[in-house]
């Protein structure tokens, strides 16, 4: 297994990436186009994927979505788009963190050292039900009264956590250590905004949510409480 493949179609910024995870002690497979990547990706295992979104032909958003349609692989967009729309629509086709260009190679080793963290293999899978909801550790895969849900990484592990701590009241901090880590460097409010995705896709009406309700000045607890 190949520890990072990074996307990069400037060749001088890749090598450079390369380069200095090479130093830190990483393996490191290099690519300038998603097409080449996704046949990469087919014929072999990566902890991780660094992935620019700028790239000619398939974008990096329509990677990341092809990427997640089979793997549950980390992926770390890399973007001079440093709006919130840019991010966000990152994190909505399924990255798992977002670095802004330029950036610093120590805080971006940072960022790949947390993801690879938090996503080394664990215990074996478990299934979680609840208010009608079914949550598959191994497959990834979740259920609402039989129907499929497509869920992000994080909207899963969201909802995952806030499952398994069913009838508590979860702070928005400890949502974030549990779901991004403490050592991230993406912006705590983002809870706020992939709990209002996750209700729209759970919630009968996300503007009176009755699965995940708001704790006022904590955070949020799962529960139906009809």
């Amino acid at each position: 297994m190949t520890d990072i493949l990074i996307i990069e179609d400037d060749s001088e910024l890749g090598r450079l990436v390369s380069d200095f995870m090479e130093k830190e002690g990483f393996s490191v497979q290099l690519c300038s186009s998603a097409e080449e990547a996704l046949v990469l990706l087919k014929g072999e295992a990566f902890r991780l994927v660094l992935l620019d979104v700028m790239l000619p032909a398939m974008d990096g958003y329509e990677i990341c979505s092809e990427i997640r349609k089979k793997q549950d692989i980390p992926v770390l967009m890399m973007s001079a788009q440093t709006d919130e729309d840019s991010k966000l629509l990152g994190y909505d086709t399924g990255a798992d963190d977002y670095i802004d260009k330029p950036f610093s190679v120590k805080v971006l080793t940072a960022k790949v050292r947390a993801l690879m963290k938090r996503k080394a293999p664990s215990e074996a899978g478990r299934v979680v039900s609840s208010c009608g909801i079914t949550l598959d550790t191994a497959s990834r895969r979740v259920t609402l009264g039989g129907r499929e849900l497509r869920l992000n990484a994080k909207e899963f592990e969201l909802l995952q956590y806030l499952m398994e701590h069913e009838g508590e009241a979860v702070g928005k901090e400890e949502l974030f250590n549990a779901v991004w880590g403490a050592d991230c460097f993406t912006e705590p409010g983002t809870v706020s905004v992939h709990i209002r995705w996750l209700r729209e896709k759970i919630e009968q009406d996300p503007n009176s949510p009755k699965l995940i309700q708001t704790v006022w000045k904590v955070g949020y607890r799962f529960g139906d409480v009809t």
